[in-house]
């Protein structure tokens, strides 16, 4: 096993990949991205629209169905980019991998906290300030992703020298410990670990960023792989969307150790069903999501919870799933909109990082890249 591999961009084509990437096989990671940010969003809309009208619908059946592999993909994904940025120069490596993260998630979790003062009973600004100091220990809400991800970065890069096979075992030992104290939801992956959700989450999902970085080479092998046997591809998925449905409704995969299983065979579907997409890049709007994923992640939530309230206000649409999809469509598109419009303007700091936030100034760092 090897830890030398492929460090794709999004958008441009790496000269010195190992495995001699072409646009294609870049196109598939946006694709996947897509997935995984749509996943997500869809997720909260749905369970906000529940909690919301007391009742559920059918896209909650989707969301449990892709509980297994949901956040397992999303991390398995992030893991393939780390490669060389392993061994850069430590300023450089925080620069992009810390305190990239650092100040999206303290600009945004100021801003969510901004606009739920009223409700937490937090307008005092003593009480605000205590809720925005304990976010950065316990994350808000769907922000945990973006907080969580440095401390990957950096755990990876500390045990660069550990034997990948050690790194492995440990990564599986503390998902398996996690995986053991199970939040009991029926949606969603979680631990009650340690009652911490940094800590819980770390333990729970640190085995697919790590499976994502050391067999880099494997998953974009597999992904140009897919082009030349497209029937078996779809063949593939389908049976594996069969028993994906059926293992769900059993339970399965709630077990310890099964966990593994079925979060790596979803995160592969994902790859497969992202690689047939970008053989004719037959749905650029879901590349496009990709390429803004974090775009995306940090501002769902107002659109969401807005159109949420003014949906349950008015009645517009009674069908509880019809309702989620509406949210979900609102609270993905909004983000980017608001992107495109505030671009090369004051707000522009609301999706780019100024210089004066990086510990290498000479440009922006756009939180798309």
């Amino acid at each position: 096993m090897t830890r030398e591999g492929l460090n794709p961009k999004p958008m441009a084509v790496a000269a010195s990949d190992t495995v001699g990437t072409d646009r294609r096989r870049v196109l598939w990671v946006d694709y996947a991205k897509g997935w995984c940010i749509i996943l997500v969003v869809m997720m909260h809309s749905a369970l906000g629209v529940g909690l919301a009208v007391g009742a559920t619908g059918w896209l909650h059946e989707l969301v449990a169905f892709a509980k297994p592999f949901r956040m397992p993909d999303f991390f398995v994904i992030s893991g393939l980019f780390l490669g060389r940025a392993i061994d850069r120069p430590w300023r450089e490596f925080l620069d992009k991998r810390v305190v990239h993260f650092a100040y999206f998630y303290a600009l945004w979790f100021f801003i969510a906290l901004i606009l739920k003062a009223g409700d937490l009973g937090i307008a005092a600004p003593a009480a605000f300030l205590r809720a925005y100091l304990w976010g950065f220990i316990e994350p808000f809400s769907s922000m945990w992703f973006i907080q969580l991800l440095p401390f990957f970065f950096v755990a990876t890069r500390l045990c660069k020298r550990v034997p990948a096979p050690a790194l492995l075992a440990i990564a599986v030992g503390l998902h398996l410990l996690a995986a053991f104290h199970p939040e009991g939801g029926i949606y969603a992956m979680s631990s009650t670990l340690t009652g911490l959700t940094t800590v819980d989450s770390f333990a729970l999902f640190f085995v697919y960023f790590i499976i994502g970085h050391l067999f880099r080479n494997n998953v974009f092998n597999f992904a140009s792989s897919i082009g030349a046997r497209p029937g078996a591809a779809l063949a593939g998925l389908l049976l594996w969307a069969l028993l994906e449905e059926l293992s769900v409704r059993s339970g399965l995969p709630e077990i310890p150790g099964l966990t593994l299983i079925f979060g790596f065979a979803g995160a592969f579907a994902v790859v497969t069903i992202s690689a047939l997409l970008a053989r004719s890049d037959a749905a650029p709007w879901l590349a496009y999501c990709g390429r803004h994923s974090l775009v995306i992640y940090l501002s769902f939530f107002a659109p969401m919870a807005a159109t949420r309230l003014l949906l349950a206000k008015t009645g517009l649409a009674e069908n509880v799933g019809l309702m989620s999809v509406i949210v979900t469509l609102v609270a993905i598109t909004a983000p980017i909109i608001l992107d495109a419009a505030i671009r090369n303007t004051w707000f522009d700091f609301l999706y780019r990082r100024p210089s004066w936030a990086r510990l290498n100034p000479p440009a922006q760092a756009i939180v798309s890249s």
